[in-house]
């Protein structure tokens, strides 16, 4: 009995004080040409009041857009989107000080790598104008093997603005069993899914099934449901979000839903989504002449409710985060070189300013850890 007393009250003395933590690194991605960025960023965010102050600056890292941080956070993975040139950037990552060491560098076997993802075995990234992924073994140290598989997408669709006149690889996703990877691909108008083997090396990433999108829509980012039932996929071209119901690798369509007004005509790009912690509320940004932020109730069917479209307070939201207490939305604004913060009431789901702001040269990803 005094055996179980003592485990109840050490569960909870760490349930209270990971409650009570009010400091996270917050980790930005950045294009540093052209503009006035130096690489990555760490900052200390306080969620108690919001107020972020910086404590490091990754430098000599190009374009290094998309981040995504090891699941036992010492390590950090960037792409440098470079064109013909890009590469994946692995780092030792000292959570206390904030300070990146670069541990290598490795072709990421396909231009403009856009996103990155990563687990204890691999890191994975998207190679958006190169219309590939590419699959890495990570190393004891952290650092990262060449390529041991790469996928090359070959298909278009039928955007006459020239987005889809090949493939575009966007976004490289596990599902939530982490047995499959999503894969959307913008310019093909298709959403992949691979088995997921994690030691498999050549034969990591298996084909399972494609999922044809509305043509001319360009499928970009999808998030899941806190508990993995539900998926949603947003469209770039549009802004339209597709609700999907999610089970053993595979995503059966419930809605489809606009996030623009019925007689919004200029450009959408829409850009991120994701679920809040409680799974009770969806958000979507969108860039281009909207530069906003929707709001919607996520019901028990899965499907969706909007409930507000807000300014984002900038131009070019690609990214947005929210804070592990989730009391703010952070949103990145590539071309107004700031990330607004925002309230959110986690009752309503309402977003209000709460007027912080951090000065950054194109934020276009916001990671805590």
């Amino acid at each position: 009995m005094k055996r179980k007393i003592a485990i109840l009250l050490m569960t909870l003395t760490s349930t209270i004080a990971f409650a009570q933590k009010t400091n996270y690194n917050l980790l930005i991605g950045t294009y540093t040409a052209p503009g006035k960025s130096e690489g990555i960023y760490t900052y200390n965010f306080n969620n108690a009041t919001a107020a972020t102050t910086l404590k490091n600056i990754a430098k000599g890292t190009a374009n290094p857009s998309y981040l995504a941080i090891s699941p036992d956070n010492k390590f950090i993975y960037a792409v440098n989107e470079t064109g013909n040139t890009s590469t994946v950037s692995a780092f030792k990552y000292n959570a206390t000080s904030g300070l990146l060491t670069l541990l290598n560098k490795v072709d990421s076997h396909g231009a403009d790598p856009c996103f990155i993802t990563v687990d204890g075995k691999n890191v994975i990234v998207a190679n958006y104008s190169g219309g590939s992924l590419a699959v890495f073994s990570r190393k004891a140290d952290g650092s990262l093997t060449e390529a041991v598989q790469v996928i090359k997408h070959t298909g278009k669709s039928i955007d006459p603005k020239g987005r889809q006149e090949s493939a575009h690889v966007h976004m490289v996703k596990f599902t939530p069993d982490h047995k499959y990877l999503i894969v959307n691909d913008l310019g093909e108008d298709q959403t992949y899914i691979y088995n997921y083997n994690p030691v498999g090396k050549e034969n990591t990433l298996t084909f399972k099934k494609a999922i044809k999108t509305n043509a001319g829509t360009g499928p970009r980012h999808i998030t899941f449901t806190p508990n993995g039932k539900f998926a949603y996929l947003v469209h770039e071209f549009n802004g339209s979000i597709i609700a999907f119901a999610y089970s053993n690798g595979n995503l059966t369509k419930i809605q489809e839903i606009g996030t623009t007004a019925k007689d919004f005509s200029e450009k959408v790009d829409a850009a991120d989504i994701h679920v809040s912690g409680d799974g009770k509320f969806l958000y979507e940004s969108n860039r281009g002449n909207a530069n906003s932020i929707s709001t919607f109730s996520v019901l028990p069917t899965g499907k969706l409710k909007f409930i507000e479209t807000v300014s984002s307070l900038g131009k070019g939201p690609r990214n947005f985060t929210i804070d592990p207490s989730g009391k703010y939305l952070l949103v990145g604004h590539q071309y107004t070189n700031d990330v607004v913060i925002f309230k959110r009431n986690k009752n309503t789901g309402k977003l209000t300013d709460s007027g912080k702001r951090i000065d950054v040269g194109a934020p276009v990803c916001l990671v805590f850890n």
